[in-house]
């Protein structure tokens, strides 16, 4: 299908703004749900998954973490099953490994059994282990207990947001992607359509589009898209750069698979874990440090329009006051290889500094209420032709069926609405 999108040619009916796994899995719901819909995908970098999709761990969660009823729990259990079963008709890697979560300190023990009775809560498979149990599992793992359980896995996303993609766009489905084009201007017509206009890299202008309806998938910039459209999105997006080393090659026996430490209730990241992948590499991360751009991948890498937004916004100094003590540890494993390696090493006492090697990080939308509570649940906003995703952090690829037909779902009724 061959759309040029000038001024004088029939509408859009949706625009979707990012080619992330989210944005991606919504054109190919679109495409199911709604054949024919006129589609258009914008995406500013040269091809799809170059943020928080192709730069995370590769886990495929299995719930237990998030509050029954959430929509965290309700779109990981529902998406994991789902997510495996795409993966194997479509030929994409990935491995139901199951994993561990691993207590080191007695203090530790009533958050682990919460978890227990969580997981039971969502149906899941959770078994209890004791020390013997774990080095079945995985003999180089110290815990003085551990849960197992059965439904995580691992995962290419990166190839999984390229199958949505072209699924989206096979002849007929009646979707678009137009990479290299950054959306720059929202405007709403006086005859009800909504005019985007995009730039490519160097800032030259790219053709007008006009659509119905707009879905925000923009991720890190989500905030900003949803306030280009007039929208106050009621939340600010605090990028927190992740960093992972991975195992050196001859030392990747230390891991079988996932072992994760038991979460603090009080900190919204799970903590240093350990994670195998579907090439065979061994990750050990993320830690969470802010970032000073929103695409900080790395700690010199800092754009001051970013860093001026997010010293700007309250919330940010009422994240710093709350979580200071966790940030300055977070800082401080950073900053020191060793620090990092002692951290880890509470689960896998074998580690040494010169066992791992940097790997790239991922930075994390989070997005912060102006009290400074990290929004800990997705969410959605919009009315009218807009519909926004606020916040898809982890496990939003996991997720990221159900929540496309969700955005989906919101989308088509705006659409009949316009």
């Amino acid at each position: 299908m061959t759309r040029t999108g000038p001024l004088g040619s029939p509408p859009e009916d949706v625009v979707i703004v990012g080619a992330g796994i989210i944005g991606l899995s919504t054109a190919y719901a679109l495409t199911r749900a709604a054949p024919g819909t006129r589609i258009t995908v914008l995406e500013k970098e040269p091809g799809p998954a170059r943020h928080q999709t192709g730069r995370n761990s590769g886990v495929i969660h299995s719930g237990i973490y998030y509050r029954p009823g959430s929509l965290k729990a309700r779109y990981a259990l529902a998406g994991s099953a789902e997510l495996a079963k795409f993966c194997a008709e479509h030929g994409i890697a990935h491995e139901i490994t199951g994993k561990l979560i691993v207590a080191t300190a007695p203090a530790e023990l009533p958050r682990l059994h919460a978890l227990v009775q969580r997981g039971r809560e969502h149906g899941l498979a959770v078994r209890e282990l004791g020390p013997a149990q774990i080095a079945e599992h995985e003999p180089r793992v110290a815990g003085i207990a551990a849960i197992h359980v059965a439904a995580t896995g691992i995962c290419d996303y990166r190839a999984v947001a390229a199958a949505f993609a072209r699924l989206a766009t096979d002849a007929d489905a009646g979707c678009r992607i137009r990479y290299g084009e950054r959306v720059r201007t929202i405007e709403r017509r006086a005859d009800g359509l909504i005019a985007v206009g995009t730039a490519d890299a160097e800032g030259r202008p790219g053709a007008a589009l006009r659509t119905k309806v707009l879905v925000n998938c923009a991720g890190l910039y989500s905030d900003r898209i949803a306030e280009l459209a007039g929208d106050d999105p009621g939340m600010r997006i605090v990028p927190f750069r992740g960093e992972f080393y991975e195992l050196v090659p001859v030392r990747r026996g230390l891991v079988r698979g996932l072992v994760y430490p038991v979460p603090d209730p009080e900190f919204p990241f799970l903590g240093v874990h350990l994670t195998r992948d579907v090439h065979g590499g061994v990750h050990l991360g993320p830690n969470a440090v802010p970032a000073l751009a929103r695409e900080g991948y790395r700690r010199s890498t800092v754009r001051l329009a970013d860093l001026t937004a997010t010293a700007r916004f309250p919330g940010t100094w009422r994240i710093a006051r709350r979580h200071w003590r966790q940030e300055v540890g977070e800082i401080h494993r950073s900053l020191s290889k060793r620090a990092f390696t002692a951290n880890a090493r509470r689960l896998l006492p074998d580690l040494r500094p010169g066992d791992l090697v940097p790997a790239p990080a991922g930075v994390r939308a989070q997005a912060v209420l102006p009290d400074g509570t990290l929004v800990d649940d997705f969410l959605f906003g919009g009315s009218g032709p807009f519909v926004h995703v606020l916040n898809a952090p982890s496990p939003a690829a996991t997720a990221s069926l159900p929540i496309g037909r969700e955005v989906a779902r919101r989308a088509l009724a705006a659409l009949r609405d316009a």
